[in-house]
């Protein structure tokens, strides 16, 4: 039975065919618009975004075929909520207080001659307190689906058109 069930992993990695890669770049998180900790020190708390948004970017570039690089600047960072100052320091989530990314991105094929898409983009959801929450105990589930939408919508779509 373990020959059996290591012939089958052997047998299905040899098929995996999406290897892209990511590069992310944050700016200086004091000129983001709002990156505010409730209740954490700021620099473990803007360390922790910067790991989580780019963990987030380069599992999406799994998606990409092999050799395609995407880059992506994190020109603005506006987190869902707003953090109000006061005995617990919260940060609290309301339809007014909708995620914004300013982020600019480009897309290289594998053999790194093509540029396959560039540009500065404004993500924001408006509407992201109507919207299913699956999985929305996730850190910055929000500002994840932003990222999640926009690529299968736009880095996604560039590869099938190419």
């Amino acid at each position: 039975m373990n020959k059996l069930v290591a012939i089958t992993v052997g047998i299905f990695s040899t098929f995996a065919v999406h290897a892209g890669e990511a590069q992310v770049t944050f700016k200086d998180f004091k000129d983001y618009r709002d990156v505010k900790p409730s209740n954490e020190a700021r620099g473990s708390y803007h360390k922790r975004i910067a790991s989580q948004l780019e963990k987030h970017i380069t599992k999406l570039a799994e998606q990409l075929p092999e050799g395609y690089k995407l880059e992506v600047t994190f020109d603005d960072i506006d987190l869902a909520g707003d953090v109000r100052f006061n005995a617990d320091d919260l940060r609290i989530v309301k339809p007014i207080y909708f995620p914004r990314l300013d982020i600019s991105y480009s897309l290289v094929d594998g053999k790194g001659m093509k540029l396959l898409a560039d540009s500065d983009v404004n993500l924001k959801d408006m509407s992201f307190m109507d919207r299913a929450r699956i999985g929305h105990e996730e850190s910055f589930y929000h500002e994840k689906r932003l990222l999640s939408e926009w690529f299968s919508e736009t880095i996604m779509s560039a590869i099938e058109s190419e």
